[in-house]
């Protein structure tokens, strides 16, 4: 009796549904999943190699890129490998710590995912508004002072949810309807009132995604205004380009995430298949769309890259 009721407090293994309805296409999800999977790890390795040997990039807008880089590789590899088992081998059983630890990575890398595009911001704010000065207000210290700081923010913030999930009692199913251990979904499985739990993610969730949205659209606001102020039309338009780019990978990524929030407090209408396709974008598309519109369209980087391939051909 005593080894059920542990059994019954911390469950041996967790079974992952995947996306309900759609299990007849697993397979053929997992291809554009696995593809964008390749692309993400390949260019951001890149991006941190090329970075590291050219020490003319060792400035603040590639360090942060470094860092953005690094996040986006432990995001995406915390969910796509373990996504694509369940897609392609039917890997439905997954270990009850190694669902908490994968839940901890998603959360806490999220918010530094979503840290990283703020001083990516402020980074372009100073340069854009401020460039006399760029140099000696984001200096070296300064810069790992910011990555310290929203790296420890992340950390901080989730550390308790794999914690309080811990000391539930799972007495309903163990089946969680996702393709990985999100922790909504891992949540409801409890057997007991979750409330207070529930609401400590949702504003946690929110007050970070919220407070970092409204700094980045300030950002942009004062640089927008800096650079249509430009006397040069080609300068202008350079810069536009470069922050459009910017913004549009910004907002897929709060786009996402806010739907996906959103769905949990509101949506109880929306579709399963739907919350989850779109629950899984946030994760894959910025990392797969970072090293595009980041690395390649960054100058410096692609002439670097560009004189590797000549020199090797």
């Amino acid at each position: 009796m005593e080894s059920a009721n542990k059994s019954q407090l911390s469950p041996n293994t967790f079974w992952l549904m995947g996306i309900p309805g759609l299990e007849h296409l697993h397979v053929w999800i997992g291809i554009p999943f696995c593809s964008m999977y390749i692309v993400a790890v390949v260019g951001n390795v890149t991006i941190l190699a090329v970075v590291r040997a050219e020490r003319s990039l060792h400035e603040p807008m590639f360090l942060f890129l470094c860092m953005l880089s690094v996040t986006d590789l432990v995001l995406s590899t915390s969910t796509l490998p373990r996504m694509l088992c369940l897609f392609w081998m039917g890997a439905h059983d997954f270990a009850f710590e190694a669902c908490l630890a994968q839940m901890f990575f998603i959360h806490s890398f999220t918010a530094m995912e979503s840290g990283f595009f703020l001083v990516m911001a402020i980074d372009r704010y100073v340069a854009i508004c401020d460039p006399l000065r760029h140099a000696t207000i984001l200096t070296h210290s300064r810069i790992a002072k910011m990555g310290v700081a929203v790296v420890l923010r992340g950390v901080g913030f989730f550390s308790p949810h794999p914690i309080l999930l811990k000391q539930l009692p799972y007495c309903r199913t163990r089946i969680i309807a996702h393709t990985y251990c999100e922790f909504m979904a891992v949540v409801k499985l409890a057997c007991v009132y979750t409330g207070a739990t529930k609401r400590y993610s949702l504003t946690v969730a929110f007050g970070i995604g919220s407070c970092d949205c409204f700094f980045i659209a300030i950002s942009y606001v004062l640089i927008l205004r800096a650079v249509f102020r430009l006397p040069s039309r080609e300068a202008s338009l350079k810069a536009l380009g470069t922050c459009g780019s910017h913004v549009c990978v910004i907002v897929v990524f709060y786009s996402t995430a806010g739907f996906t929030f959103l769905t949990h407090r509101f949506g109880r209408h929306v579709a399963p298949q739907i919350h989850i396709l779109i629950a899984n974008m946030y994760l894959l598309v910025p990392p797969f769309l970072n090293p595009i519109v980041y690395g390649v369209r960054t100058k410096k980087i692609r002439d670097y890259v560009l004189s590797i391939l000549r020199a090797k051909s």
